[in-house]
């Protein structure tokens, strides 16, 4: 039987007056992938520091014990004029060069040139794959990843989703997607969260997303496509 590698039971995360999160329980078990969705301000971000333990929150997060997470944040805008290289950034956290360039392969790039290049010049294309094999180096359990194709083109989200379902098969991962693209759920989840505050929906995409949920999660009509999983 497949063990929870994370368990959210009553979570709560206050500013000053505002309930960012309120009340808010879930499971996510290994090996599987939770897509969480909702409007702009609905607390995904919020969420997803709040497992990282960076801000204070009420209830529990329990992680499994000894677990390795991996974090992809939303918006990484580095100045064009830091003198920093890729190789350099790579080396504040691992300095294995066989192991950077295993990282980089797993995400696609193969040209190690790269590696020499300032990381406030190149395009936010390569940027996002560098955070993503950034991440991947100490080869971690689970990944995080918000909005992982904010800023990108439509065929770079295209591009950047499948790299996700190719690194999610080559490592054996459990993965927590946050995304605006409601197609993406029906692609890539086990379960979706759909969030505002509080959860709207929880469960299978087949069985959670519906007119209603949506409805309630955006307010007005939403179109999307349903897909099977796995195509």
């Amino acid at each position: 039987m497949t063990e929870n590698i994370l368990e959210v039971k009553n979570l709560n995360v206050s500013f000053n007056t505002e309930r960012a999160l309120d009340n808010l329980s879930f499971n996510l078990k290994e090996k599987e992938n939770l897509v969480v969705v909702g409007p702009n301000g609905a607390g995904k971000t919020v969420l997803l520091r709040a497992l990282l333990g960076i801000i204070p929150f009420k209830g529990e997060i329990n992680w499994k014990k000894d677990v390795k997470i991996g974090y992809v944040p939303q918006k990484f805008l580095p100045d064009k004029t830091i003198p920093l290289t890729v190789e350099e950034f790579f080396k504040f956290k691992i300095r294995n060069a066989k192991k950077i360039s295993e990282s980089l392969n797993l995400v696609g790039i193969k040209n190690k040139s790269i590696l020499k290049k300032k990381i406030g010049e190149i395009s936010s294309g390569q940027l996002q794959r560098i955070l993503i094999a950034w991440s991947l180096i100490d080869k971690p359990d689970i990944l995080l990843f918000d909005e992982p194709t904010s800023g990108i083109d439509i065929e770079g989200e295209e591009t950047i989703y499948n790299l996700l379902a190719h690194i999610e098969k080559e490592r054996d991962l459990t993965i927590i997607l946050i995304t605006h693209d409601l197609n993406v759920v029906y692609k890539f989840a086990n379960s979706v969260l759909c969030l505002n505050k509080k959860a709207i929906c929880y469960g299978s995409p087949q069985e959670a997303l519906g007119p209603d949920s949506l409805n309630q999660l955006y307010g007005g009509e939403i179109k999307f496509y349903k897909h099977d999983h796995g195509h």
